[in-house]
């Protein structure tokens, strides 16, 4: 397995804030960018899309709207593009379907 942990995604993928430091000076900037640019592209243009087109909503929208009230809506698109991220990688270890709501899980 290349990762270990789901969480590990959001900075390989170049979604992390980016620091500044230097003496007493310590800025949060955008993103670092660093690794696939195509696949952190695909995974910022979801959750803009859900958040500025979708209509319907789900646990997700009502989170990162939440987010996007607090920090802003840059900010909130990048933290749903993270949270994707790891969402569609535990799907594809446990091999489950997407559940848009708060249903149960079927019974195996």
């Amino acid at each position: 397995m290349r990762f270990t942990s789901s969480k590990r995604l959001g900075a390989h993928f170049g979604l992390t804030p980016r620091n500044y430091q230097s003496g007493t000076i310590d800025v949060i900037c955008s993103i670092t960018k660093a690794g696939d640019a195509m696949v952190r592209s695909a995974l910022y243009e979801a959750p803009h899309s859900m958040l500025t087109r979708a209509k319907s909503f789900s646990s997700l929208k009502r989170w990162v709207m939440a987010v996007a009230k607090r920090r802003g809506l840059g900010r909130a698109t990048v933290a749903l593009a993270r949270k994707l991220a790891i969402v569609l990688h535990r799907m594809w270890m446990n091999g489950t379907d997407f559940r848009f709501g708060k249903e149960e899980a079927p019974a195996a």
